[in-house]
C-alpha cells in the first residue's frame, strides 16, 4: 500500500555539474527535492519505487543496483540506482548488474537518492513509456503499490515544455494552464484530476510527467494520502514542480 511519495522534475540540470554556470537557478528546485525525499524516508517504508518518463525501447523495470551515467550530458559521473547486490559490494568477479543502464529520468532520481544518502529501504525503478494509457498507468500504480505492506514511490517528471518562446517546444498558449492544473493536482493529491490530464494535449506540450503521475494516481487508490506543493516554476519554459504526499 502507498504509504508517502515524492513528485520531482527530473530535468539532468538539477544536476549543479551538468548546469555548470546557471545551477544556482535550480537551487531552490534542489531544497525541495530533498524535502520531499525526507518525507519518503519518514514514512518508514518496506521498498522504494522510483518511477520515470522513458521512451517506448527503455520502458520496464530496472532492479535495485541498475547504474546511469551523466556522461552523455559532458559530465563524468555514473550512478546507481539504491544499494548494489552483495556481491557486488564484495567485489566478486562478474558480480555487476547486468540490467540496462538507467535512462535519463531514472538517473537524475538516482542522483536525488544519492545527494540524499538514502537507506530507508530497497529500491527499484520502473520506465514508462510516455505514450501509456491512462488507464495502463493506474493499473500498474495498483500492482506496484501491491508490492509490500508499505510502498513509497519517487515520482519522476516534468511539465509542459512550452512555456516561452525559447522553450524546447516553443511557445503554446495553453501550457500555462495545463501547468496549473498539474499543479493543483500534484499539491493536492487529487488522483481524479491527475487521471484526467489529457493524453494529446500531454504530448502536444511535451510533458513528460503525465503518465508517470497517473501511475501515482493508481496506486494511490484507496490510500487517500495528503499533498503538498514544495516548488512550482518554469525555468528554461519547462513545468517544474515538487510536491508531498503522505
Amino acid at each position: 500500500m502507498l504509504v508517502a511519495a515524492a513528485v520531482c522534475p527530473c530535468p539532468p540540470l538539477l544536476v549543479p555539474e551538468v548546469a555548470a554556470g546557471a545551477a544556482p537557478e535550480l537551487d531552490a528546485a534542489r531544497t525541495a527535492c530533498a524535502d520531499a525525499l525526507s518525507v519518503l524516508a519518514a514514512s518508514r517504508p518496506d521498498r522504494l519505487i522510483v518511477v520515470g518518463p522513458t521512451g517506448p525501447g527503455e520502458a520496464g523495470p530496472y532492479p535495485e543496483g541498475a547504474q546511469g551515467s551523466l556522461k552523455g550530458f559532458g559530465v563524468d559521473t555514473d550512478v546507481r540506482l539504491g544499494e548494489p547486490g552483495a556481491d557486488v559490494r564484495l567485489g566478486v568477479p562478474g558480480a555487476e548488474p547486468s540490467a540496462p543502464p538507467l535512462p535519463s529520468a531514472l538517473t537524475v532520481a538516482a542522483w536525488l537518492l544519492e545527494r540524499a544518502r538514502w537507506a530507508a529501504a530497497p529500491v527499484e525503478g520502473l520506465g514508462v513509456d510516455r505514450r501509456l494509457a491512462p488507464e495502463r498507468c493506474a493499473e500498474t500504480g495498483r500492482e506496484l503499490a501491491a508490492r509490500a505492506p508499505r510502498v513509497a514511490f519517487l515520482v519522476m517528471g516534468d511539465g509542459s515544455a512550452c512555456r516561452t518562446l525559447k522553450a524546447p517546444g516553443y511557445l503554446d498558449e495553453r501550457a500555462a494552464a495545463f501547468d496549473a492544473a498539474a499543479a493543483r493536482a500534484l499539491g493536492a493529491a487529487d488522483t481524479a484530476a491527475l487521471m484526467a490530464l489529457d493524453v494529446s494535449l500531454a504530448d502536444e506540450l511535451k510533458a513528460a510527467g503525465r503518465a508517470p503521475w497517473q501511475v501515482l494516481a493508481g496506486a494511490a487508490e484507496g490510500a487517500e494520502p495528503g499533498g503538498q506543493l514544495l516548488y512550482e516554476d518554469a525555468p528554461y519554459g519547462v513545468g517544474y514542480f515538487v510536491a508531498a504526499w503522505s
